[in-house]
């Protein structure tokens, strides 16, 4: 009996040790996500595509997103990004990194300007790292202009957007050269995700008319809007952005902008303007580095994303584009100025109805250049012109002639295929800066009616393959005046 109840004492004893050492660790939870948050730097973009040709993965453009865009990172999810909790919509409420912004005052009917509730929401959730500021569905929330700036603040924000944003439709509500409606500035860390909506209401711009405020109770016609178009949203000066699955739609200008940020990634995003809303591009890069582009329905009335000076290491993919301008790199080097951008990789694009595809644009003048650029596996469908380098860019109705330009080489096209409805290739390059070191490979071009021929001038490269149409333009070789680099 003695030695029944000394092992009993024992064995509780040697419980009670074994809880005292386990309450020592923290339990860790983890469940696969659906967005991705970046722990450092995007591999470069060759590396991306190493990892697909091992992977065997078919590069087909219009295909599956989910296909092309997931198997990829989930290849480089060890080394190079981690991955983000998609339940932050259902957070509860009581988490003391939550912040919700009907508990600081928010209004959500569509009417009241929420603007100032949002800021006191931002200062609370800007003190506390990794915290969320929450903008829940079901309301619609008015802002007038609002910036949410980053010094002071805590890394790893995340902004999530569930319910739906509209700006104000009345000039009064406008600043006179405002440049950006929603802003977030020099951030270290900052997410905005969900399935939420962020609506311009961009018509009264684009139509440059009088508005009619039915609240008036004389039913009076208002002044006209401001003659700076803002952009809906912005980023500035921030490091580790990441936007994902929410939708800009009617901006009245650029939809979503990216200004001298790093390390950028957006996914899973979508802008809905109409083609006739001017000056909408999609996505705006402008010195920017290591930016990541896929998954994304880009629709607007410029270009689908505009790649502007200053930018390198820019890879997109898995995009659908239409309508709208294309994918363009420029217009580069106004007003005499130097631009530099390089290393950027466009692959598995569908494009329908556009007015270019993947183009190059430059005014004379300029200096500096763009170099290393891939454009492959691109579906155009009834595109104006699927291929286009222009280093005579001109918006207004006559520009001057001018001798220096910004440079062009080493620009690759490769399994270019579809319909054209005007030129499949126009190749304009500078009478004293040849373009160089440009190639073509598995470039088929049907035309939609009539038939036309690739115009090329002051073009050095390669064919290496077949073209549909024959390429026979192209000067083969290299230009005798030497490669300018920035």
């Amino acid at each position: 009996m003695n030695f029944f109840n000394l092992k009993n004492y024992s064995l509780i004893i040697l419980n009670i040790v074994l809880f005292l050492w386990t309450s020592r660790f923290e339990t860790c939870h983890a469940r696969e996500g659906h967005q991705w948050r970046l722990k450092g730097k995007f591999p470069p973009a060759h590396s991306v595509l190493n990892v697909e040709k091992e992977e065997g993965h078919g590069s087909t453009a219009g295909s599956s997103h989910q296909h092309h865009g997931r198997s990829t990172m989930s290849k480089l999810a060890g080394n190079n990004y981690m991955l983000a909790d998609d339940t932050m919509s259902t957070q509860q409420e009581g988490s003391s990194k939550a912040f919700n912004v009907l508990d600081f005052g928010a209004k959500g009917d569509g009417k009241t300007d929420d603007s100032e509730a949002f800021g006191a929401t931002w200062a609370a959730a800007c003190k506390v790292e990794a915290s969320t500021m929450i903008v829940p569905s079901g309301y619609v929330f008015l802002l007038h202009s609002v910036s949410f700036s980053g010094p002071g603040c805590e890394a790893d924000i995340v902004f999530q957007l569930d319910g739906k944003i509209i700006a104000p439709t009345t000039p009064g509500a406008w600043k006179s050269g405002l440049l950006q409606w929603i802003e977030f500035t020099k951030l270290n860390g900052i997410t905005i995700q969900g399935k939420g909506i962020i609506d311009g209401q961009g018509s009264v711009w684009w139509n440059n008319l009088p508005t009619y405020n039915p609240e008036d109770s004389e039913g009076v016609m208002q002044a006209k809007m401001p003659g700076t178009k803002p952009t809906a949203l912005r980023f500035y000066g921030s490091t580790r952005v990441i936007v994902t699955g929410i939708t800009i739609q009617n901006s009245p200008q650029t939809h979503l902008k990216f200004d001298d940020c790093t390390t950028v990634q957006v996914s899973d995003f979508k802008a809905a303007s109409p083609e006739n809303s001017p000056n909408t591009d999609g996505i705006h890069l402008e010195n920017s580095h290591d930016v990541l582009i896929y998954s994304s329905d880009l629709a607007c009335g410029d270009d689908c994303v505009s790649i502007q000076t200053g930018c390198s290491q820019v890879y997109i993919h898995n995009v659908n584009c239409g309508p709208g301008h294309g994918i363009s790199i420029g217009g580069l080097g106004r007003d005499n100025s130097k631009a530099c951008v390089s290393n950027v990789t466009v692959r598995d694009v569908a494009m329908l109805n556009t007015l270019t595809g993947v183009r190059i644009k430059t005014w004379q003048g300029g200096s500096g250049s763009v170099q290393g650029v891939t454009f492959s596996n691109i579906q155009v469908s009834g595109v104006k012109t699927p291929i286009m380098i222009d280093q005579f860019y001109c918006d207004k109705s006559k520009c001057q002639n001018e001798s220096s330009a910004v440079a062009v080489s080493d620009i690759n096209y490769i399994n270019i295929k579809g319909t054209y409805a005007s030129k499949p290739v126009h190749l304009a390059c500078s009478d004293d800066l040849p373009c160089t070191g440009i190639s073509f490979s598995a470039i088929e071009l049907n035309p939609v009616q009539e038939d036309s021929q690739p115009f090329c001038w002051n073009t050095f490269g390669e064919l290496r393959s077949t073209t549909v149409p024959p390429i026979n333009c192209l000067k083969m070789g290299k230009s005798r005046k030497p490669v300018v680099n920035c």
